[in-house]
């Protein structure tokens, strides 16, 4: 019988150890059971609530691969916590004739996906309740209710019992001060992001010691949040004005707006840091700004429903001189985000979106994969593919060496056995051999995977291909799955100006690029090195 075990811990209430610890009393019970051991899988610090965990997803590709005939956990909560992936993980081993088996509750069956799953979600809404609760009662005693904003700093002591006491906080004069010129400079007419080049220039760390934005000067009118919005800098503490909720599909945490009635609202005079006739001048421009008829126009298209469509180098693009984000300019252009927006980059030349993606789509096609380099590659790999079947062959020999001696060793210790010898930790000793025997059969299977070739002809078919792409991408039936197969493709994209020109340097991730054109999936392959078209395959520079 081979057996998988899956081992997690959450970073509530658990320490790392308990991976450890887990994989030790699963491997007993294989012991125990005689079963063979084929792999390990584990999610640290990663909650059971989301599937988005990377153990998680390779135990499912392990099962849909037949690797496996059960998997063993200690309790299904390892698993998973939440009802619906419980009963999803439950259904794909089904299918995929795996058993699942835990320790706490025995071989899983339908009735321990309903009564656990359950019991496992109460469990997660019953935390969230009893955290809630004990940061709202913070909030009513004039303390935190979590996070540190910009111009405080936590203060730490201990309470009569000698207990830490938690949520207290004191004004930090020097961010106090920058706290006041923000508020100063956007009364005199200043805007956010004028205000933020300024103290990016004047090298002024902005929370958690990253630049200055007009973001996080500004913020969001509905969520209340950013500097000129935070009540707190007027003494008045405002806690449960939003709380967040995990995508079901993405497992991203997104934020929902809380109705005025639920937010708590506590003053805390001792945390005042700018002046009431100050904060009311602020105050009152933002309200002429967000009612003037530009804003009003704005509001009236309701533009944030209609979302720009993704486009094939969405979140791709990298400024070679700071290394920051390509963002849209316009409609039609991309430019660096840290020079418009922060002033921290020097490039401040917008490059039309369309041009960029024709140069990178070209690359793609022509210039990435191109004959001489694939030709040159090709025998590189059977070079590097000739000695790792060396280094195979080896380590295949020397373990099947090791495998032979610990089938004597064991023999003995069972013959002795059986002539009733008995010694201290002789059980112990059978129990450590089998157990290394276990682990050296599964080596020997996992390394029976023959190591694929590649196909003379790559460099042609995955011309090919890319073209398809490229028409499907024009179609919209077929645009989203073009669109995704594309950027798999890319790793970034550099952009690099030049006087009145600019040139790019684009990074292609190699094991796409190979599977696009019918090359192999091994593990090993996977980890390979990443393809840079560099010195003399950047696509033609461009005058603008």
């Amino acid at each position: 019988m081979r057996v998988a075990v899956y081992a997690r811990y959450s970073s509530e209430n658990q320490r790392e150890a308990s991976i450890e610890d887990q994989v030790r009393i699963c491997k007993e019970r294989v012991v125990a059971e005689g079963w063979n051991l084929v792999q390990v899988f584990e999610d640290r610090a990663s909650s059971g609530a989301t599937s988005l965990r990377a153990g998680y997803q390779a135990l499912l590709e392990g099962a849909r691969n037949g690797k496996f005939d059960v998997v063993l956990a200690e309790a299904l909560d390892r698993l998973s916590r939440d009802q619906e992936d419980v009963a999803a993980l439950y259904k794909r081993m089904r299918f995929a004739g795996v058993r699942i088996i835990t320790l706490a509750e025995g071989e899983v069956s339908e009735l321990h996906v309903g009564l656990k799953g359950t019991m496992n979600a109460l469990f997660l809404k019953d935390l969230a309740d009893k955290v809630r609760r004990g940061l709202e009662g913070r909030v009513l005693k004039g303390r935190s209710g979590g996070g540190i904003p910009f111009g405080y700093r936590v203060v730490r002591k201990l309470g009569e019992k000698g207990e830490p006491v938690r949520g207290e906080r004191e004004i930090d004069t020097h961010q106090g001060q920058v706290i006041v010129r923000i508020f100063e400079s956007f009364a005199s007419g200043m805007s956010p992001r004028t205000i933020a080049r300024a103290l990016n220039a004047d090298r002024i760390p902005g929370p958690f010691g990253r630049q200055w934005s007009d973001t996080t000067i500004r913020g969001h009118a509905g969520r209340g949040c950013g500097i000129l919005r935070n009540e707190v800098y007027v003494g008045r503490l405002v806690w449960n004005k939003q709380r967040f909720l995990k995508d079901p599909v993405t497992g991203r945490r997104v934020t929902r707006i809380n109705p005025e009635i639920e937010r708590v609202v506590v003053e805390v005079p001792e945390w005042r840091i700018v002046p009431q006739p100050l904060w009311d001048q602020a105050q009152a421009r933002m309200r002429a700004l967000a009612t003037s008829p530009a804003a009003s126009k704005a509001k009236q298209t309701r533009f944030w429903e209609r979302r720009r469509p993704r486009h094939v180098l969405t979140g791709l693009v990298k400024c070679a001189a700071c290394g920051g984000d390509y963002s849209p300019s316009g409609r039609h252009y991309l430019s660096c985000s840290n020079a418009r927006r922060k002033g921290t980059c020097e490039n401040r030349k917008g490059i039309p979106r369309t041009v960029l993606e024709g140069l990178v789509i070209d690359g793609l096609k022509r210039r990435l994969m191109a004959p001489e380099l694939v030709k040159e590659f090709i025998q590189a790999y059977h070079a590097e593919l000739n000695r790792l079947r060396a280094r195979q062959d080896l380590d295949l020999e020397r373990d099947k060496r090791a495998l032979a001696d610990l089938s004597r060793k064991l023999a003995g210790l069972i013959d002795a056995i059986a002539e009733g010898l008995r010694a201290p930790g002789l059980q112990d000793r059978l129990n450590q051999l089998t157990e290394q025997k276990h682990e050296l059969e599964a080596r020997l299977q996992a390394r029976a995977v023959q190591l694929p070739r590649l196909h003379p002809r790559l460099a042609q078919i995955y011309s090919e291909k890319v073209e398809q792409l490229h028409t499907a991408l024009e179609h919209p039936s077929t645009h989203d799955e073009a669109l995704e197969i594309f950027r798999s493709l890319i790793e970034k994209v550099v952009v690099r100006n030049a006087n009145s020109s600019f040139e790019i340097e684009l990074s292609g991730e190699i094991a796409n690029l190979l599977e696009l054109s019918g090359g192999p999936k091994t593990a090993e392959f996977q980890r390979s090195v990443k393809v840079v078209a560099g010195e003399g395959l950047e696509p033609p520079t461009l005058g603008l």
